[in-house]
This record gives C-alpha cells, sequence and structure tokens, in this order.
C-alpha cells in the first residue's frame, strides 16, 4: 500500500489491517512513534492524519490510506526545531523521554487547531499519559510555543 508519510509517498508492504505503529516501525524503520500500551490509552503512539492528533497503535493502516500523516521525524530538525520542540527544551520538559513523541504530535494537532489554547483547551486536548509526570512543564512548554503567558 502507499502512504503519504511526512509529505512523501512511501510503499509499505503490510496487510491492510496492521496497526500504523507497526507498519511505521517495523516496516519503514521509522522508529520515532513509540509503543506504549498497545490499547489507545497512554498516546506514546501518537501521529497527526490530515492534522489530527490519532493514536497509531489502533489505527489499521489500510484506513489511513490517501491521508496525509505527520509522525515526530518531520516536526523539526536539529538546526530549525519545531516550536514545541524549542519550548520542550527550554522548560526542561522531558525527563524519562519515552512518552514525549506522541505528547509533540498531540501539541502539534492543538496548536494547529488553537493556536492560542487556554488552560482548558490543553487539558482536553492532551490526554498522553507521563509516568514522570511533567504535565504542569507539558502546559508551560505549550503556551510558551503559543507565545501565551503562563
Amino acid at each position: 500500500m502507499e502512504l503519504q508519510i511526512n509529505g512523501k509517498a512511501l510503499q509499505a508492504d503490510a496487510d491492510a489491517d496492521m496497526p500504523l505503529l507497526w507498519v511505521l516501525r517495523d516496516v519503514l524503520n521509522m522508529t520515532g512513534t513509540k509503543f506504549g500500551c498497545g490499547v489507545a490509552a497512554c498516546g506514546a503512539c501518537t501521529v497527526r492524519i490530515d492534522g489530527q492528533a490519532v493514536r497509531s497503535c489502533v489505527t489499521p493502516a489500510g484506513s489511513v490510506v490517501g491521508k496525509r500523516i505527520q509522525t515526530i521525524e518531520s516536526l523539526g530538525s536539529p538546526g530549525k526545531p519545531h516550536p514545541l520542540q524549542a519550548a520542550w527544551i527550554a522548560e526542561q520538559v522531558p525527563q524519562c523521554g519515552y512518552c514525549q513523541s506522541g505528547m509533540l504530535m498531540a501539541a502539534a494537532a492543538l496548536l494547529e487547531k488553537k493556536p492560542r489554547p487556554t488552560d482548558a483547551d490543553i487539558d482536553e486536548a492532551m490526554t498522553n499519559i507521563c509516568r514522570c509526570g511533567t504535565y504542569q512543564r507539558v502546559r508551560l512548554a505549550i503556551k510558551r510555543a503559543a507565545g501565551v503567558k503562563a
């Protein structure tokens, strides 16, 4: 099947029922998207599909053919980090870092939809689980990236 990932058409030799997470990681060797729980609860596997935050562990790859898929690999670059990535560093969000790619993708979807989010907007959008408990830093980083006073 052909998937539109990070602005490129990529061929994936996989069954249409295979979860997108495993197509990304095991078939296409794009390991930035992480496996956490496998039941769409934790959000470590979050990617963006047509701009929306989606849990890739329960999304059949065949259901996203023809849609724009964005993974953490295309959010920014070392030379030009996305404003969220710069804010994540400035606010020292990551501890273990495992959930961070999913957190960043959910936050990017939020800022695309609501460029100046309120605390309520952040609470509604950021349903990812962080075992390290850096939720307050996540909130500060999102506000910093949006140019909103904390």
